[in-house]
């Protein structure tokens, strides 16, 4: 069966703690989120979630995928999929590494698979990979404000 993937990564001037906390605090990411605009559900594997995304040049989409991995500090990743399992799945993963000095490195990336993914042109999954891009330039941005107004 086909794959793609997109793969991504930024490093923060934040701890991965103040990372983390952002990037599981769902409900604030309408304020700063440009790509998945809406997340809601329990912070546990096997939850149901409801994402809202934006893809740059696209038009909103909402699906239900399930968070498979929440180890919390690390890793977050879901698996999501177009209807039925096997036609077009996707799995949605965000890592954080500690970085010598105080900082974090956000590993975040998706591997796409099943019988339609031949039939997805690459200006999708480009649209995918700048929204990708987007979110983790505002994610950065937000941490380090956040971090350089805490008190030292």
């Amino acid at each position: 069966m086909a794959t793609r993937s997109i793969a991504t990564e930024i490093d923060i001037a934040a701890s991965p703690e103040r990372v983390w906390q952002v990037l599981t605090d769902w409900r604030r990411y309408p304020e700063w989120n440009p790509f998945i605009v809406g997340l809601h559900g329990r912070h546990e594997a096997g939850a149901r979630l409801v994402a809202t995304l934006h893809p740059p040049g696209g038009r909103r989409l909402t699906f239900r995928p399930r968070l498979s991995e929440f180890a919390a500090g690390s890793l977050m990743a879901w698996r999501g999929k177009l209807l039925v399992a096997g036609l077009l799945d996707g799995e949605h993963r965000f890592r954080l590494e500690a970085l010598d000095g105080g900082g974090t490195r956000l590993l975040h990336d998706e591997n796409f698979s099943g019988i339609l993914l031949p039939l997805i042109g690459d200006g999708l999954l480009e649209r995918a990979r700048q929204g990708f891009l987007q979110m983790n330039q505002a994610l950065k941005r937000r941490c380090e404000a956040l971090a350089s107004q805490a008190p030292a």
